[in-house]
């Protein structure tokens, strides 16, 4: 088992000094989208089939995506005359970081200030993940692991809030994430999934012993529903099977009635434990251990991604403790954006078509508010 490390940063111009406009002393809202495969107009080969010369992709059909997409964003927070849009936005399936660039230069979005990105990828990799922001990116890394010879897909990309005129340069820290999908098999796949959580847990354990009071927030497309454990163990439990194989996300409910046994065999566990209570609780599960708070336990329901006639919960922002201790930066609401012209009439995703050009994503974006106390 092998850890390896990247460094990454990117931006565009500094900002006039100052605060950026538009941003409420007290609010920081971040957006999560993944962009359903956005390639750029060139061509390199590590494109996906459908978006290269040959199947019709053009430079100019990658230009109205990026202001179909840029128009969408300009439009998350409503209140189009206040041109307003979120303070940070994380990403998924982004081509690379000219592309980021590209959407932050945009007419709908030149004058929000996103004056700084960042963007991480694997060598030879066809997609990546990565940010905008509207405040300094500090202490950027991506992370990722190698398992004998298989690497995840996308590494976990960490970025740095503060200063900036944040209130009392109040820190936040994000673990971006983008995990591998189950197209090849739930089960062949899994061990890469697990990878990713392993990572996540490492930073989770370092950040929580050299600065306990600096938020963090793990988001990104994990490609796993947040009661995946519980889908799985219908129609298990007569037969005392449920809990032999715990799925990479583990939502962690009050009285459970295999949560001991769990944190029995996994004291270190591979996947995230998933609390349904604010503040998360870690119970059963070793104090070094950090319980996360999932939204789709009470805030959200239904999901961001339709798949085979269904709705899957696999868009997250998981919220550590220090997000509900009433000091500093707290939860105040999430939204899911399921409405025109992220959805189609009947309430789908409006999913991208490349062949016509038409439509946003497949999956519905994501806002998290957080409150500075």
């Amino acid at each position: 088992m092998v850890f390896f490390m990247l460094v990454l940063a990117g931006c565009g111009a500094f900002p006039p000094a100052g605060r950026q406009k538009g941003l409420a002393p007290d609010l920081f809202i971040t957006a999560l989208w993944n962009l359903q495969t956005l390639f750029d107009g060139r061509e390199d080969g590590a494109e996906y089939a459908d978006f290269r010369e040959a199947a019709g992709w053009t430079p100019e059909k990658y230009a109205a995506r990026i202001t179909a997409l840029s128009q969408a964003i300009s439009r998350m927070l409503g209140d189009e005359k206040a041109a307003r849009a979120p303070c940070l936005i994380g990403f998924t399936e982004v081509e690379n970081a000219a592309v980021l660039e590209e959407l932050a230069a945009s007419p709908a979005l030149s004058k929000q200030g996103y004056y700084w990105t960042a963007f991480a990828n694997l060598p030879g990799a066809a997609l990546g993940i990565g940010f905008l922001s509207r405040f300094p990116l500090t202490d950027l890394r991506a992370h990722s692991i190698t398992i004998g010879k298989d690497t995840p897909p996308r590494p976990v990309l960490e970025i740095r809030i503060e200063g900036g005129g944040l209130p009392d340069n109040q820190p936040l820290v994000f673990l971006l994430n983008h995990w591998k999908s189950k197209l090849g098999g739930e089960d062949a796949t899994e061990p890469l999934r697990r990878a990713s959580a392993r990572v996540v847990q490492r930073r989770l354990r370092e950040i929580k012993e050299s600065e306990a009071d600096t938020p963090v927030i793990v988001m990104g497309d994990l490609n796993v529903n947040f009661d995946e454990y519980y889908r799985r163990s219908v129609g298990r439990r007569s037969t005392g099977a449920a809990g032999n194989s715990v799925p990479v996300l583990y939502a962690l409910l009050p009285d459970d009635p295999d949560a001991a046994s769990l944190a029995a065999r996994h004291a270190v566990p591979d996947f995230l434990v998933l609390s349904a209570e604010k503040p998360p609780r870690v119970q059963y599960f070793p104090q070094t251990v950090t319980a996360l708070y999932s939204p789709w336990h009470e805030e959200l329901s239904g999901g961001s991604f339709y798949y085979k006639d269904a709705w899957e919960s696999i868009d997250h922002f998981l919220l550590c403790e220090g997000l509900f201790d009433g000091v500093g930066w707290e939860f105040l609401s999430v939204e899911l954006l399921d409405s025109v012209p992220f959805t189609r009439q009947d309430g789908t995703p409006n999913r991208y078509n490349p062949r016509s050009g038409m439509g946003l994503s497949d999956h519905l974006p994501l806002l998290l508010y957080l409150k500075a106390f």
